[in-house]
C-alpha cells in the first residue's frame, strides 16, 4: 500500500515540476527555437538574458547549459518600473 501511494506522489511531484518549467516569450533565447547551442559554455553554467518586453519593462532570464551543450531556461523575473 505504501508503495502505491509513493508512486503516486512521485507521479504527481514530476508533473507538478513540467507544468511549472518557465516558458519563453518573444525576447527569449529559446523563442521559437529549441535548438539552441553552445559552444564553449561549461556544462552546468548558467547566465543571463536581459531584455525589454513590449510595455517597456526589463525581463531577466537565467539560462542553464546542458551537457548536450543545449541551453534551458530556468528562471525569469521582470522588473516593476515601466
Amino acid at each position: 500500500m505504501k508503495t502505491i501511494i509513493y508512486s503516486a506522489l512521485i507521479s504527481l511531484v514530476a508533473g507538478s515540476a513540467a507544468f511549472a518549467s518557465v516558458q519563453p516569450i518573444p525576447g527569449s533565447i529559446t523563442y521559437g527555437n529549441t535548438d539552441v547551442q553552445l559552444e564553449k559554455a561549461p556544462v552546468g553554467s548558467t547566465f543571463f538574458h536581459t531584455f525589454a518586453n513590449g510595455d517597456g519593462r526589463d525581463v531577466r532570464e537565467i539560462y542553464k547549459v546542458n551537457p548536450d551543450k543545449s541551453v534551458t531556461l530556468v528562471n525569469r523575473t521582470v522588473s516593476n518600473a515601466s
